[in-house]
């Protein structure tokens, strides 16, 4: 396995502040509910709600729909709940990578039956290519058309998290630089 760097600490640490600055130009004057959704956006939501000029509470919420494997299983399970109550509230929802769509799209629905009033989508990753159900990714760090990705709290079979940037794995036999099969 070889380890393939597409986003430097640096571009990552840029591209999060101008999120921040477009979320607090969104949210002026309004209090906003940011929702880390663990394990895997806990790096970039922190370094993101720093960037944050705004009247701000956080909350977190653990989903799984991945296991220990590298592709989703379809299955979307709440294994942390939020503590605080989302009814009136605006809701912005900060993940690592967006692929699928599944789990965002069914924690979209648990908010909305809770009552949330405004709920919007922050992501690390968007590889909207690969959308099974419509959600809308409304702040995105970087757009990935492949490739599995770790470091800066993405992971692979809970390894790789701590890495300062962003990687793309190559299987054995891949090309390093395409991410394609020799064979």
């Amino acid at each position: 396995m070889q380890l393939r760097e597409i986003y430097t600490p640096d571009q990552i640490a840029h591209r999060v502040q101008e999120i921040g600055r477009d979320i607090s130009r969104r949210y002026a004057g309004e209090k906003l509910l940011g929702v880390c959704i663990l394990k895997g956006a806990f790096i970039f939501f922190a370094d993101l709600i720093r960037n944050l000029d705004l009247d701000l509470d956080i909350d977190f919420v653990r989903l799984s729909s991945y296991a220990d494997q590298t592709t989703s299983s379809g299955e979307v399970v709440i294994t942390g709940d939020l503590e605080y109550d989302v009814r009136d509230k605006n809701i912005l929802v900060v993940e690592d990578i967006v692929d699928t769509g599944l789990s965002l799209y069914y924690f979209k629905d648990i908010l909305r039956s809770r009552g949330a009033g405004s709920i919007e989508i922050c992501a690390l990753i968007d590889k909207h290519e690969r959308r099974q159900v419509q959600v809308n990714v409304d702040y995105c760090g970087f757009r990935v058309q492949e490739g599995f990705l770790v470091g800066y709290g993405l992971d692979m079979s809970q390894k790789f998290r701590n890495l300062p940037g962003i990687y793309a794995v190559n299987a054995p036999g891949e090309d390093p630089e395409t991410g394609s099969s020799h064979v």
